[in-house]
């Protein structure tokens, strides 16, 4: 039986995993008493007797968890921010790059990816791979997500019987423009310039897509050079889906659904463009792919196990 521990499992991250071990014989979930829940002691307890701990937590209570771990067989895979460019642990996406398997299944720090960066680097790694991003290139993107991805008190506000006016319509946020995804997209999207990046929260639950839009022309490719590289960067990947060139279902409605990938673990892309134009899309579900299939899938990944083991297709 594998152990595993889920610190922060009250949250929405947390119980998604839990949902997806829930039936799995191999597993057998370690519990904290409620009352223990910000125990040091009862968590450093179950952190080291877990074969893997997903961490749930927000940044700086996730680096006090990871400390608290002495066990050498424990794996830590971190759902926030807090590891994702840190030295000694490993991006937990395995379609990044050939050799990113290997490097999960050896490593007992995993950092799992965030939703928006998932999405992001999926379409940007590829093409900076290919050199079909010319160097020094400030790319720009947007990206709509249900409001889960926000948290509990989001998610009340959005829920609430009467919700504010505000929430009614799309709102862009991130007008900083220092999201907290833009360091994992630089590194593992091998980005030489922040990108230009605007996630809009819409009022449905679930489902994000990631827009790239691409001058085609300016960058000497087309559509077809781009469906091209993502054609042969993800051929036999089991949760990546690379759509038709101008995918003519959705040409045929007119209008993109983001919620079309939600219940899976599934990222599907797409291309669309013209002769000078072109534009790139990933879709996932946030609460799958996005957070807690990624983190199960990081974990199968580890341990040897089947890929797909406990997750929707």
């Amino acid at each position: 039986m594998i152990r595993v521990f889920v610190d922060g499992h009250e949250g929405t991250t947390g119980l998604q995993i839990h949902e997806l071990l829930a039936g799995r014989r191999d597993v057998e979930m370690l519990r904290i008493a409620p009352e223990l829940r910000k125990d040091s002691a009862e968590r450093g307890r179950l952190l080291n007797a877990a074969d893997v701990a997903f961490l749930c937590l927000p940044d700086a209570a996730a680096k006090e968890a990871a400390a608290l771990v002495t066990n050498p067989a424990t794996c830590i895979i971190d759902a926030s921010t807090a590891h994702r460019t840190a030295p000694g642990w490993v991006f937990g996406l395995p379609e990044l790059a050939a050799g990113q398997r290997e490097a999960i299944r050896g490593s007992k720090r995993i950092a799992n990816p965030g939703c928006h960066a998932s999405a992001f680097i999926l379409l940007a790694r590829p093409l900076s791979d290919a050199g079909l991003i010319p160097p020094g290139t400030t790319l720009m993107a947007t990206s709509i997500t249900g409001y889960s991805g926000g948290g509990k008190k989001m998610i009340e506000q959005y829920q609430a019987s009467s919700p504010e006016p505000a929430l009614t319509s799309p709102r862009p946020y991130g007008l900083a423009l220092k999201h907290k995804h833009v360091p994992e997209v630089m590194t593992h999207g091998r980005l030489e310039k922040p990108p230009i990046f605007v996630p809009t929260v819409a009022g449905f639950y679930k489902g994000l897509a990631v827009s790239l839009p691409i001058p085609a022309a300016d960058w000497g490719t087309t559509p077809e050079a781009l469906h091209a590289a993502y054609t042969a960067r993800y051929a036999g990947e089991r949760f990546v889906r690379v759509h038709p060139l101008r995918d003519p279902d959705v040409l045929e409605g007119g209008f993109f659904d983001v919620q079309g990938s939600n219940d899976s673990n599934r990222v599907d892309l797409f291309v669309f463009g013209n002769d000078s134009q072109a534009l790139v899309i990933a879709r996932l579900d946030n609460l799958g792919k996005g957070a807690s299939g990624a983190a199960v899938q990081a974990m199968n990944v580890h341990l040897g196990a089947d890929e797909g083991l406990g997750l929707p297709g």
